[in-house]
C-alpha cells in the first residue's frame, strides 16, 4: 500500500459528514474500494463486491449471517470457489444449529456452477443458498452486484451477478439487492451470489 495513495473529497461517500446517514461500510463499501485498487494496478479481476448480508427474524429471533462468493482472477491464478474476499472470511452457521435454533429449513447450499468468468484463469465461482421460512418472518437483504457483473480483466469474461429470488404460492419474485420485507410460512429465499471474473484470454 506504500504505492496507493487515497484522496477523498469531502461529502463523499468516502468521506462523508459526520450528519449524514451511512450504513454497511465494511461489508459493501469497504468491497468496491478494495476491487478499484486491484482494477487500478491489474492486479486482479473483480471478486463478487459484496458479503451478501441476510438478515431474518421476528420478536423471538435474530439471525444474521454473510455469504460468500467467487474471487476474481488473478495474472496467474484462477480465482477461489465459494469465500470471502479481501475484507472479511466469517465463519457460516452449521446447519444443524442453524435449523435447531431458528425458524428455517436449510434446503440447499453449494457452489454455484459456471458463475465464475471464463478466461486464461477462471473466476471463482459464487454459493447458492435455500432457505425455506417455517414461521412468519421479517427479512432483510443487503447485497451489490445484481445489476452489474462482477468484471473481467485483460480478456476475461464478466462474472454472472447475484440473485435475490423469492417463492411464495409456487410464484417466483426477483428481489432487490437492498429490501426490507415480511415473510411467511412456507416462503422460500433462494439468494444466488456473484462469481469473480475472469483474467486473460484462452
Amino acid at each position: 500500500m506504500r504505492s496507493v495513495k487515497l484522496k477523498f473529497s469531502e461529502g463523499s461517500i468516502l468521506s462523508p459528514s459526520k450528519q449524514a446517514a451511512v450504513s454497511a461500510g465494511n461489508v459493501t463499501t469497504s468491497q468496491r474500494i478494495v476491487d478499484l485498487i486491484f482494477k487500478a494496478f491489474q492486479w486482479c479481476a473483480a471478486s463478487q463486491g459484496c458479503m451478501n448480508n441476510v438478515i431474518f427474524g421476528n420478536d423471538t429471533v435474530s439471525f444474521y449471517e454473510t455469504i460468500a462468493g467467487g474471487n476474481g482472477a488473478t495474472p496467474n491464478s484462477h480465482g477461489a470457489h465459494g469465500k470471502h474476499s479481501h475484507m472479511t472470511n466469517t465463519r457460516i452457521t452449521d446447519v444443524e444449529i442453524m435449523e435447531r435454533e431458528y425458524p428455517v429449513i436449510l434446503r440447499r447450499f453449494a457452489l454455484r456452477p459456471n458463475s465464475g468468468g471464463d478466461g486464461l484463469f477462471k473466476g471463482g465461482n459464487g454459493i447458492i443458498r435455500h432457505l425455506e421460512f417455517i414461521e412468519d418472518l421479517s427479512l432483510s437483504l443487503l447485497t451489490e452486484r445484481r445489476s452489474n457483473e462482477p468484471y473481467g480483466m485483460n480478456g476475461g469474461q464478466n462474472a454472472y451477478r447475484g440473485e435475490n429470488i423469492l417463492i411464495r404460492d409456487g410464484q417466483t419474485q426477483i428481489l432487490k439487492s437492498r429490501v426490507e420485507l415480511n415473510v411467511q410460512k412456507g416462503d422460500q429465499f433462494i439468494i444466488k451470489t456473484p462469481g469473480g471474473g475472469g483474467y486473460g484470454t484462452t
